[in-house]
C-alpha cells in the first residue's frame, strides 16, 4: 500500500496493461476511491490505502470513532509494537528506523512538513513491522491517514524536544539494544509528552 496511481505515467501504463481507454481507467479509479481501497490526496496523487474489504471496514470504523478513543487505541497499539519490536526486530528494521529518525529530525529542523510526515509515518509503521506481528501491523497501518493529516502533523512538528534527547531516538536505541522495558518506557513517555502538548495547543 502507499503507491501513487494518479500520475500520467501510471495511468498510461494501466491503459496499456488493461487494454482499455483512459476514461475507463479513471472511472475504475473513482469507483475504488468510493469503495475505500484508494485515497485521493489533493495535489499529491491517488494512493492504495487498502487491498481487502476487512481493512476498508476497519478504516471506516476508525474514521467514525471518537477522536480521543481512537488516540487511546492507537497509542496502546504503539506501546505494544515498541515492546515487541525490541524482541523481534531484524537488522533491516533497525536500519529503516535509523533512517526514519534521522529524516524526521532533519525535516523538523528545516520545518519541512511534507518530509516530516513521510519520515514520522515511516518511523511508526516500521516500529510495527519490526514487531513481526502481521495483525498488529495491519491495525497500526489503519491509522496512517490520521498520521498523515497535515494539521495534526504540523502540531506534532512543534512539540518541543527534550533538551538532551528525543523520544523517537530513545525508542530507536532501545529497540536496537533489544531492551523491552526501555522501549516501552520510551513509547509511553513520548506519547504522553506529545499528547499533553497537543491538548495544550488545542485548548
Amino acid at each position: 500500500m502507499g503507491a501513487s496511481l494518479s500520475d500520467e505515467c501510471a495511468e498510461a501504463k494501466l491503459v496499456e496493461a488493461l487494454g482499455v481507454s483512459r476514461p475507463s481507467v479513471r472511472a475504475a479509479v473513482r469507483s475504488l476511491v468510493q469503495a475505500g481501497l484508494l485515497e485521493s490526496r489533493q495535489g499529491d496523487g491517488t494512493y492504495v490505502v487498502a487491498d481487502d474489504e476487512t481493512t476498508v471496514a476497519l478504516l471506516r470504523v476508525i474514521g467514525a470513532a471518537d477522536q480521543i478513543e481512537a488516540q487511546l487505541v492507537r497509542h496502546s497499539l504503539e506501546v505494544l509494537a515498541a515492546r515487541e519490536a525490541a524482541v523481534h526486530r531484524s537488522a533491516a528494521d533497525i536500519e529503516a528506523l535509523r533512517v526514519a529518525v534521522a529524516g524526521r529530525r532533519d525535516a523538523k529542523v528545516k520545518a519541512d512538513l511534507k518530509a516530516f510526515i513521510e519520515h514520522d509515518v515511516a518511523f511508526h509503521v516500521t516500529v510495527a513491522r519490526a514487531s513481526h506481528n502481521a495483525l498488529l501491523c495491519e491495525f497500526i497501518a489503519s491509522f496512517e491517514a490520521v498520521m498523515r493529516d497535515a494539521e495534526h502533523a504540523a502540531r506534532c512538528m512543534r512539540v518541543p524536544d527534550h533538551p538532551h534527547r528525543e523520544f523517537h531516538h530513545d525508542l530507536y536505541e532501545a529497540i536496537q539494544r533489544g531492551d523491552q522495558e526501555a522501549a516501552t518506557r520510551a513509547a509511553v513517555h513520548g506519547l504522553d509528552v506529545r499528547e499533553r502538548h497537543l491538548n495544550a495547543v488545542g485548548s
